[in-house]
């Protein structure tokens, strides 16, 4: 922290520095505001924490974080999914629009009220404490989706160890029940990845009972773990996360420069900087955009807030929001050029060039006596479409078919004719054809998976710790053992994900990841905005800043998170609810066994139902502390009306712990606020009572901020005091005058 400030000692047990307003109390509350939302100032206090770090660690944990599998996975498939340079036009309008401004946002109040994610809010607006509690659950939704995505990278990794590669070349037929040329219509590495890795359903309905065991005993490992990370508390020095950010960018670096110079890929490059007006158009498209923008930067998430607490006081933070913004792009386009350069190789290396290699080496084959002769191919075959070449193969004996399978490319049209790879196993499926591309690929295979495993876990780590520390600061409980938090993290969320290592789990997890997450995540971030700058007031809010960290925020953004972010997070909003209930096209793609090729199928309700229900569930919170408040006021009001007789003589309820006066400047009332206080202060209190000297900031080795105290209101951050008459003679000020805090 900034030496330049002497903090409040922070008592040995955690309690807030202000009195909690109690349902009960709520209503004398003097810094409720006029249409009867309540704010509270908050003195600047100490928290202690297990994960104390200092700042340059700090941003290495938020870069970490924002480059992690959103980076590498999310990114490349939606680009693939939305037309390359037109879904990168998007991301960039809603990075500077949304992304930039909302995370120098969290960051800035992490920084200001140095406490977790949930106190955060409970400090700012108590009618909206829910939205930290909210915060936690969308993080748990998020942990568990992506512990399957490090389940299979796991997977991948352990397969990494044979020489060759397992989905370099189609399986022997004998190990699957599938057709024998099924491999054939599609590529090695898609057929891998769906028969071997997943054993995926055709649906997302079928077989969600049945645990895929590989799979399963990989989401086992990583939750394991994860719980090591968590109990052992392992230090990570700044050296090792430099490491894990820079060594995956490396590998990726080397991939691009290998595949680039590759005959005919380049031109796949085209499509990634090619913007197209439909595309544009497309209200989806800008759906899907700005979810990534929240989700890769963590908005919404508590753990900007959280860990920006352990930040020194004066930070640019500016600088800091900009920078992990600039390094999460860079990393995305890098992967994604990966990934189009791949599809641009399998466009390059199917269709008809595919099938005059195969007959090549057929020919040579039978020549060498590998192959009998009645696996000699037609002489016309070299001029038929691919189809009638895998038509031809299927009408040979069985024993000969499965050796001429076995020792020939997959040849398959619609590589050329259609989407391919659509759907969010695209990055497993094209990094593994491109490990494949270089000599010794087991060993960047090895490299690689392993990378991934690591930002993946780095990920999670991130997540859980801002679940750990706001879970141990609000429950009693849990912070006086806090060796259990580890234990029902890690076992609730093991038990949570194995609807994921399921024969449909890569399908849950794209209805998590395309529908229910960015969802619930774009709902926070907007009650977030709007309680900072129309509940607690922007102006306010600019005025301490500068009171307290010494420097205004700046005005552009004030002005975008008052009239650009909210309305923007609430069309996005709109265009989720439209595309999830009203749209007749809502669909996912899945994996049709029989034609060994994907295919889109519409959602059931069942799966709508599902993301209604967690929806919900994690926004649960938000309405309960109203509804709460709402309910104990009106207790309040009949149990004085019954105990109590009306009485004309009009009393004013003075809190009996001392106001905290802040140090910002001056504001004006308004003709009505100034009535109303009028009114409430005439009384006919000695002036000796009502003066309370109160010294609140001492700057070391400089001046004090002192006033005096009178029975005082609050209005937009600034407390004020209404002097009497008798209070005037006195004090020299003017009956009805404000009394302001006075350096």
């Amino acid at each position: 922290m900034d030496q330049s400030f002497e903090e409040v000692p922070e008592p040995k047990k955690e309690e807030p520095t202000e009195e909690e307003p109690t349902a009960s109390k709520k209503s004398t509350d003097p810094t409720s505001l006029s249409w009867g939302f309540k704010t509270r100032e908050v003195r600047i206090t100490k928290i202690s924490s297990h994960f104390q770090a200092k700042k340059t660690e700090n941003i290495l944990i938020l870069v970490a974080f924002s480059i992690g599998l959103g980076s590498t996975w999310r990114f490349p498939y939606l680009c693939h999914q939305n037309g390359g340079g037109s879904f990168l036009l998007m991301y960039l309008i809603l990075l500077l629009l949304l992304g930039i401004p909302l995370m120098y946002m969290e960051m800035v109040i992490g920084q200001w009220l140095r406490v977790d994610n949930i106190r955060a809010w409970k400090h700012l607006v108590p009618w909206l404490s829910g939205v930290g509690y909210s915060s936690m659950l969308a993080c748990a939704l998020v942990i568990l989706y992506n512990s399957a995505l490090v389940s299979w990278s796991l997977f991948y990794l352990g397969q990494s160890f044979d020489y060759p590669t397992p989905w370099e070349n189609c399986p022997l037929v004998k190990n699957f029940s599938t057709s024998d040329i099924s491999c054939l219509r599609t590529e090695p590495h898609q057929f891998f990845w769906y028969h071997t890795v997943l054993r995926a359903s055709d649906q997302i309905e079928e077989g969600i009972e049945v645990l895929v065991l590989n799979v399963t005993l990989c989401l086992f490992a990583t939750w394991f773990f994860l719980y090591i990370t968590m109990v052992t508390r392992i230090k990570i020095s700044v050296l090792m996360m430099i490491f894990s950010i820079l060594f995956p960018n490396v590998l990726l670096f080397c991939f691009f420069t290998h595949i680039f110079f590759v005959k005919g890929v380049r031109d796949s490059l085209k499509r990634l900087v090619t913007t197209e007006l439909s595309i544009l158009a497309s209200l989806d498209a800008w759906r899907q955009a700005g979810g990534h923008v929240l989700y890769s930067l963590g908005l919404g998430m508590g753990t900007i807030i959280t860990f920006s607490s352990y930040q020194t006081r004066g930070e640019n933070y500016i600088k800091w929001a900009s920078f992990v913004a600039m390094v999460n792009l860079m990393t995305s386009l890098l992967s994604s050029s990966v990934i189009f350069l791949m599809l641009g190789f399998w466009i390059e290396n199917s269709g008809t060039p595919c099938v005059e290699s195969n007959v090549s080496n057929l020919l040579s084959l039978i020549a060498n006596g590998v192959l009998p002769q009645v696996a000699w191919p037609p002489k016309d075959i070299i001029h038929r479409s691919p189809l009638e070449y895998l038509d031809w193969i299927s009408q040979l004996p069985k024993n000969i078919r499965n050796e001429v399978a076995h020792f020939t490319l997959p040849c398959s049209i619609l590589v050329q004719k259609e989407k391919f790879m659509e759907g969010p196993g695209l990055a497993y499926v094209a990094f593994s054809q491109a490990i494949t591309l270089f000599p010794g690929s087991s060993f960047w295979a090895i490299i690689f998976f392993m990378s991934l495993v690591i930002m993946g876990l780095g990920t999670m780590t991130t997540l859980v710790e801002g679940i750990a520390l706001s879970l141990q600061k609000s429950i009693s409980t849990l912070e006086k053992h806090p060796k259990l938090v580890p234990v029902i993290i890690c076992l609730g969320g093991f038990l949570g994900s194995l609807v994921f290592s399921s024969r449909p789990g890569s399908y849950v997890v794209f209805l998590f990841d395309d529908h229910l997450v960015p969802m619930v995540l774009i709902m926070i971030v907007a009650f977030q905005n709007l309680s900072l700058a129309w509940v607690y007031g922007i102006k306010r809010f600019r005025a301490e800043m500068f009171g307290q960290l010494g420097r205004l925020v700046w005005a552009p953004f004030t002005f975008l998170w008052s009239y650009v972010t909210l309305p923007t997070l609430l069309v996005l909003l709109t265009i989720y609810f439209l595309n999830l209930y009203f749209s007749e096209s809502l669909s996912y793609v899945s994996w049709n066994n029989s034609m060994s090729q994907e295919v889109k199928q519409p959602y059931q309700r069942i799966a709508l139902g599902w993301v209604t229900f967690l929806s919900v569930l994690a926004l649960l919170p938000i309405p309960m502390y109203p509804l709460q408040h709402w309910w104990y006021l009106d207790d309040q009001i009949i149990c004085e009306t019954i105990e109590k007789p009306l009485s004309s003589k009009k009393t004013v309820t003075v809190p009996k712990r001392v106001t905290q006066w802040p140090v910002h400047p001056m504001r004006k009332l308004t003709l009505r606020n100034q009535e109303k206080s009028k009114a409430l202060f005439q009384s006919k209190t000695p002036p000796e009572a009502l003066l309370n000297p109160q010294i609140l900031i001492t700057k070391k080795g400089s001046e004090n901020y002192s006033s005096f105290s009178f029975p005082s209101t609050r209005l937009g951050g600034v407390s004020m005091a209404f002097p009497t008459p008798e209070a005037s003679r006195h004090t020299g000020l003017p009956e009805g005058s404000l009394d302001f805090h006075s350096k």
